[in-house]
């Protein structure tokens, strides 16, 4: 009777190490099918300003979340971050931001260690603003920014759809599984940029005045993409006041090429600009450099505004 009780027992004991090991293997695989495809939800893409967190949502769809370190409203030049804020880049699928805009982003990812980093610059290289040009005074631009690099690279759309491929063929590689719908998404959104991209062309093309004047110096891609001269009140750091020197050099060239406006922006104030035009009996507009979206923007995302931009540059251009 011993003799078969011990020999239930040991084909138990074989029977539950034999499960055991069935059940390890089986938790093995599902693991390791978790790390390799992305589920819905799971995916989380980081920006570091709106205009990225636009294309990173339109990329996106329905796969992920985008979360943008630069609240609306806030203006993003001399963005802070939470804790919060840092700590979220560690764990981010994709990381993307702009080096050397935001000085506290820069930082952070460089704490965080993330590999799944884009830094647009890689693939949009800033350029400085022209040395002794209008755009800025010798004197302002010394004391305006830590920096003579123009970050407002996505005011040119051809930039921006340049920035949205790598984003599809990042995401592509770390949720493989999506690779089809972001190949799509970009697509659809590299279409719209182009269609923007010819309203801007065409629109532009044969205007009274090709000259504007705007509150700070963010519209200089723009500027040059469509054939514009950008004459600055300030240079990049739109929270900078002019110098009396440069205020009288910007009433010389209003008068000097008959301009009929000065442009302020959604996120800063408009004082400066209302002054010199009423100074000078001109009107103010908006020319907004789409840093950000807010109730008070003239549209609800990129494509509006840069359509909102684009109306008002006509007008004070007296384009046909």
């Amino acid at each position: 009777m011993k003799m078969v009780l011990m020999s239930v027992s040991v084909r138990r004991l074989s029977l539950l190490g034999s499960l055991l090991v069935l059940l390890a293997v089986t938790g093995c695989a599902s693991a390791g099918s978790a790390s390799s495809t992305r589920t819905h939800g799971e995916l989380t893409v980081v920006t570091a300003f709106y205009p990225l967190q636009f294309v990173a949502q339109r990329v996106v769809g329905a796969h992920g979340a985008v979360n943008n370190l630069t609240q609306p409203g806030a203006e993003p030049h001399d963005l802070e971050l939470t804790p919060r804020q840092v700590a979220s880049l560690t764990t981010a699928s994709l990381v993307i931001y702009e080096r050397g805009f935001q000085p506290a982003v820069d930082e952070a990812v460089r704490q965080s260690e993330n590999r799944q980093v884009i830094d647009t610059t890689t693939i949009v290289p800033l350029r400085p603003l022209p040395s002794g040009s209008d755009d800025l005074d010798s004197g302002q631009w010394a004391a305006d920014h830590r920096s003579n690099l123009d970050p407002h690279v996505w005011l040119d759309p051809t930039s921006l759809a340049r920035i949205a491929r790598v984003v599809e063929k990042r995401l592509s590689t770390i949720d493989p599984d999506h690779a089809l719908d972001y190949a799509r998404n970009a697509a659809a959104l590299n279409k719209e940029l182009r269609t923007l991209d010819r309203s801007f062309r065409s629109g532009l093309a044969h205007c009274v005045r090709t000259e504007f004047i705007t509150t700070h110096a963010a519209f200089g891609y723009l500027a040059q993409r469509y054939h514009l001269v950008q004459i600055a009140i300030s240079g990049l750091n739109p929270d900078t006041e002019p110098s009396p020197a440069r205020i009288a050099e910007v009433q010389r060239l209003a008068t000097e090429h008959g301009l009929t406006t000065i442009f302020s922006e959604t996120l800063t104030s408009p004082a400066v600009a209302q002054a010199i035009a009423g100074d000078l009996g001109l009107v103010t507009d908006v020319l907004d450099p789409v840093e950000g979206i807010t109730d008070q923007s003239r549209g609800q995302d990129y494509l509006s505004v840069m359509s909102a931009n684009l109306a008002a540059l006509r007008k004070a251009g007296g384009c046909s």
